[in-house]
């Protein structure tokens, strides 16, 4: 696994490039760690201090060690300023298949972003990780994201209502999935 960690470590895209997430960044990734309008929908509590960043961080780091995440910062290449983090987790090995995360700075939202790192994070994980299918479970209201999610070529596979319940307000969960078209 060290090897793809490694990889994920490293893959560029046009606007983009990953990074290792590294507790010396935690100034950078608390700008949107700390943002209601970010947090609100993707599963983080939010950030208050940038001490709670930096723990965080590090738990995403012991979760890496222990081959169960894969963690990347995601950077602007014109600024070279952290503008996210990408994830692939939930990995069943019998199954063959894994979850992907992804969030971005709200400054680079609607502006082809989230759309790169999904199609970097989809095409690693089906080439490197010999992945047969990967998925994505998004809050309802989270329009952004599912429009990413279908621009990749993942296809709507279910519904859970009132799965969220965030801000006393119950969210129905979309299930997104695709499967390689890699010939096995």
């Amino acid at each position: 696994m060290e090897k793809q960690v490694v990889l994920f470590h490293s893959l560029e895209g046009e606007k983009i490039y990953f990074k290792e997430l590294r507790v010396e960044d935690a100034q950078e990734i608390h700008h949107y760690a700390s943002d209601q309008e970010v947090s609100r929908f993707i599963g983080w509590n939010l950030m208050n201090t940038l001490e709670e960043t930096s723990q965080f961080i590090e738990i995403m780091l012991k979760r890496e060690s222990a081959g169960t995440h894969l963690y990347s910062s995601i950077v602007d290449k014109l600024t070279q300023s952290i503008i996210g983090t990408a994830i692939i987790f939930n990995f069943d090995q019998e199954a063959n298949q894994a979850e992907i995360g992804y969030v971005l700075h709200k400054h680079h939202w609607s502006k082809g972003y989230g759309t790169e790192i999904v199609a970097l994070m989809s095409d690693f994980a089906f080439k490197s990780l010999n992945l047969h299918k990967l998925h994505a479970i998004v809050v309802h209201a989270n329009i952004g994201s599912a429009r990413i999610l279908e621009k990749n070529g993942y296809v709507s596979e279910g519904r859970l209502k009132d799965h969220y319940f965030i801000e006393d307000k119950y969210y129905d969960a979309l299930l997104f999935g695709k499967i390689t078209n890699l010939e096995t």
